[in-house]
């Protein structure tokens, strides 16, 4: 599929040009050209390497782009840094909570970044935590939550300033499958409430094949294919037959698969069998 998309007509929440950005010279992300419509979920998948963090480093505007032209919701990246973070929430792959802080003190901490107005700031703190349903252990030190609650944190972080686009890289990594599960009906319930777009990376390849709306594949910094899962899982699959999204991931980016990427997919299998075991 045409990786520069058809989006004539269409309000767009991520709107990526030619995007190219080098680390000396290495080319993490090579001439991307992407656009992501207001309110849909996009799954950003490729193996390890292929470029998905730096692009959304440019999209947080935490890295400023090098080359090509990003706007979000019609800002310019370059010239609208401070509008742009007013309008996102990010949860990044590393944990970004202050463990001796209590859950209610981090939402809190990241309220003032975003500079949430001081008249409303205990009630949007007060309602991020409710939605992510941590409101029983709110004044609990963060150092003691599990890993799906300490992910539920941060979601909670990202969502205090009701952000009309939430930017996701890898939120469930190292997650069991059922606090991943809890982690999605969560980000399912408020993208539902408030029509957030949502683009999330990820290596677990029936996670986006659920969530997503669309995925885009990356290798090696360059855009290789984009269209809903269904479409491009009929693209790849031989005739007569059924594809997986892990095919399609397979099929535009098994070579370069490195070993950590081949552990992801194997964790993916496992918790597979374990999810049809207990159901």
């Amino acid at each position: 599929m045409n990786a520069e998309t058809d989006t004539a007509g269409t309000d767009l929440a991520i709107d990526c040009r030619n995007l190219t950005h080098r680390y000396g010279d290495f080319t993490a992300v090579d001439d991307l050209t992407l656009q992501v419509r207001a309110g849909e979920t996009m799954g950003l998948l490729g193996p390890n390497g292929a470029g998905k963090t730096t692009v959304v480093r440019v999209l947080t505007t935490l890295t400023p782009a090098q080359h090509g032209r990003v706007s979000i919701f019609g800002m310019d990246s370059r010239k609208r840094t401070m509008d742009i973070r007013h309008n996102i929430g990010y949860v990044p792959q590393q944990l970004s909570i202050e463990s001796a802080l209590t859950g209610r003190q981090n939402v809190e901490l990241f309220a003032r970044l975003y500079d949430v107005p001081r008249a409303v700031r205990s009630h949007r703190v007060a309602d991020a935590l409710d939605a992510m349903q941590l409101l029983d252990v709110a004044d609990v030190p963060a150092g003691s939550y599990s890993g799906g609650m300490v992910r539920r944190l941060e979601l909670a972080q990202a969502l205090v300033n009701k952000p009309s686009l939430l930017l996701l890289d890898e939120p469930t990594v190292g997650l069991d499958p059922i606090a991943r599960e809890g982690v999605w009906n969560q980000v399912r319930g408020m993208q539902a409430e408030f029509g957030m777009t949502v683009l999330l990376t990820t290596h677990y390849m029936e996670e986006a094949d659920v969530l997503c709306d669309r995925v885009a594949l990356m290798d090696r910094g360059r855009l290789q294919a984009v269209g809903s899962p269904a479409e491009l899982k009929r693209e790849v699959a031989p005739e007569g037959t059924e594809a997986t999204l892990e095919d399609v991931f397979r099929h535009y980016a098994g070579s370069a698969l490195t070993g950590e990427a081949r552990d992801s997919f194997r964790a993916v299998r496992s918790s597979r069998r374990t999810a049809r075991r207990v159901s």
